[in-house]
């Protein structure tokens, strides 16, 4: 277990901003950071972070936390395992607590854990089984050599060797203690009914171990070296609970630092290419990894930029089937290039006879824009045909309407009009023509996926707003804890009834008031905040905001970045030279103001409460039916002074203008 001196060291350490921009696109906004949700589709950015309070909030989905809570939820962490994340980014070492766990806590891993955990062990034994034995320097080690990549390479991307022996990682895990369940289903092992010690899925295979945006193994590529084997030059893994194909690309991992750099990502098809460009110095590449791309890998890269050139042999048969993937990435926003290598030339070779500024120039200098790329392509192919002309162009054209933005699509469709010497308006009548065939295909395949009559659904009104008086108590409740959170350590000025001056927190003062009330906490999580609060305070601790944002649970980090991070943090008005005052700018008054109304409030949903039991006890029971008629009574005096106090008309429901 990790210690806690080493848990205070690791979140006194890290950087939020730095830890979240490992995965989202920041644009300085204020004193803030914007970027567009990693968590849900959106065009307009509505993720914050905040440099100062060392947290972020997604106002699209309503999530929020720590450093620690955004790896837990990007990267479907445990918190030990984003701690561990984290201390390794940042260089802490890890001190753990002495402590004997049960037998009931070691089996409570989860089988998602147990999978990750399978893998690097897989991935450790083929890096160790190449470096440190005879068969493994032989074969695996030697064939990286052969195709000259240097030592720092093979370990940056972790290569390895599976030996020949058909069982030997099998052998090797059994013995660690791993199940046969779990090998199958991580699909590192195979046990048919012929071979029941197992069969390794990699045997006589070097291995490419694909890595997760964190750099957790996910699963692994193989390629076989003998070539009178029939069976596939390349193995994968199968599909399992933590390994995706479609979500992932190999080499983010490596690159991901290089391509938010550098603002742009090259995207290739293998393995090699990725790790021949890295020899090279060009970092910023990842590969599909012979996979058809998909809208989750392109969304991957979007986190880093949405600039994307795409990489392709000269004599590669699969270019015009990439048209789709072009398709895609305009679809997502991206901006778009293509390179086409010299005939007889992929990444992988060219990367290796020439030095890495000459590779770089030549990528930059010779990609082409899509529209240059796709007129290359399919115009050779039309020759001097006018109807494939026209075919090509109209190609082009439904490229364009895949553009989200409108300024573009009409830059493209003006760069058409040149090239090919046709009038914009036919263009724009064809885009017209090609978004309504778009358009009905998108919405034939959702009826397909739906295939059930639409029909009226009727929403259900929210409980809390359902009762008016609730929700006021609720939400003045709320907006108090929240003060506590925002402004706890604010010390106040105040006047007792004698005139005397005297002092006392924001805290102090809001705690003393619930105390006074005798009030019972309506919503679970400020309860929580209002124990603990409590608890501070006994050990002369006044526990605001900080103290529970890395308090771990969701539901309480969730309530305290909603405080610290109020909805208007999304707007940069001093860009506009707006300087609305700032919320807390009056926090005396706001407080006092809030705790006069929350009292005011809690009396109307007493006085309503009182009634219904009142109803009850109509004609059975005479003593409590007039003890409760006096309650109410005494509850409506006291709502007619707080009313005048507050300078609020209970008739109306406004405040009344200001004497």
């Amino acid at each position: 277990m990790i210690s806690k001196q080493t848990i205070d060291k690791i979140f006194s350490t890290i950087r939020v901003e730095e830890i979240v921009g490992e995965y989202v696109q920041l644009k300085r906004a204020g004193s803030n950071y914007k970027g567009l949700s990693p968590f849900h589709e959106e065009k307009s950015p509505s993720f914050v972070v905040s440099p100062s309070k060392q947290i972020w909030k997604d106002f699209s989905t309503g999530k929020g936390g720590t450093a620690i809570s955004f790896l837990m939820e990007i990267e479907n962490f445990t918190y030990p395992e984003a701690l561990r994340h984290a201390a390794k980014k940042y260089g802490i070492e890890i001190e753990e607590d002495q402590r004997e766990f049960s037998e009931e806590a070691k089996n409570a891993q989860s089988e998602r854990d147990l999978l990750y955990k399978i893998h690097e062990v897989a991935n450790d034994y083929f890096q160790n089984f190449m470096w440190e034995t005879e068969e493994g320097k032989s074969i695996g080690f030697a064939y990286f050599k052969e195709r000259e990549l240097k030592d720092d390479i093979i370990k940056k991307f972790q290569l390895g060797y599976s030996p020949e022996q058909k069982n030997a990682f099998t052998a090797h895990a059994l013995e660690k203690g791993y199940t046969k369940e779990i090998l199958e289903k991580s699909g590192l092992s195979i046990f048919p009914e012929n071979a029941p010690n197992g069969i390794d899925r990699f045997r006589e295979r070097v291995i490419f171990p694909i890595h997760s945006f964190s750099g957790r193994v996910l699963g692994f590529g193989a390629r076989i070296l003998k070539n009178n084997v029939k069976t596939a030059k390349y193995l994968n893994s199968p599909e399992t609970e933590i390994y995706h194909k479609s979500n992932v690309l190999y080499g983010l991992n490596q690159s991901k630092q290089a391509i938010s750099r550098k603002n742009i990502c090259l995207l290739v098809e293998g393995y090699m290419d990725v790790i021949s460009l890295h020899m090279s110095g060009i970092e910023n590449v990842v590969a599909s990894s012979g996979t058809s791309l998909t809208t989750e890998q392109i969304k991957l890269i979007k986190r880093l930029t949405e600039n994307v050139t795409i990489l392709f042999d000269g004599d590669n048969a699969g270019i015009k089937a990439s048209f789709r993937s072009i398709d895609m990435l305009l679809t997502e926003g991206m901006n778009i290039r293509v390179l086409l290598f010299p005939e007889g030339d992929d990444p992988d070779s060219f990367a290796r006879k020439h030095p890495q500024d000459y590779v770089e120039k030549f990528i930059e200098n010779e990609a082409m824009d899509f529209i240059d790329f796709k007129a290359e392509i399919l115009l050779k192919e039309a020759g001097n045909d006018p109807i494939k002309k026209a075919e090509a162009i109209r190609n082009i054209v439904k490229s364009v309407g895949f553009v989200q933005n409108a300024l573009k699509r009409e830059v493209y469709l003006k760069e058409v009009s040149n090239k090919f010497g046709l009038s914009e308006q036919s263009l724009f009548n064809e885009l017209d023509v090609q978004k309504q065939i778009i358009q009905n295909q998108t919405q034939h395949v959702q009826q397909q996926k739906e295939n059930v009559p639409v029909k009226m659904d009727i929403v259900p009104l929210d409980d809390d707003k359902g009762d008016p008086f609730l929700y006021d108590v609720l939400f003045m409740e709320s907006k108090l804890v929240d003060h506590m959170l925002m402004f706890g350590d604010i010390v106040l000025k105040r006047t007792d009834e004698n005139n005397g001056e005297y002092q006392i927190t924001v805290i102090e003062e809001i705690l003393h008031h619930f105390e006074e009330e005798g009030y019972e906490f309506l919503v679970k999580g400020n309860e929580i905040i209002i124990n603990q609060v409590r608890e501070g305070i006994k050990e002369d601790e006044l526990r605001s905001g900080n103290f529970f944002v890395s308090f771990m649970d969701e539901q309480i980090t969730s309530k305290v970045v909603d405080a610290l991070i109020p909805p208007d943090e999304l707007e940069n008005w001093a860009s506009r030279n707006i300087y609305p005052p700032n919320y807390g700018d009056k926090v005396a008054e706001q407080v006092k103001g809030d705790v006069l109304l929350h009292k005011y409030r809690y009396i109307d949903y007493l006085i309503k409460e009182t009634a219904k039991e009142l109803d009850q006890h109509s004609g059975s029971n005479e003593e409590k039916y007039f003890e409760l008629i006096k309650k109410i009574t005494l509850l409506k005096q006291a709502s007619m002074k707080l009313s005048d106090i507050i300078e609020y008309s209970p008739i109306k429901g406004v405040y009344r203008e200001r004497k």
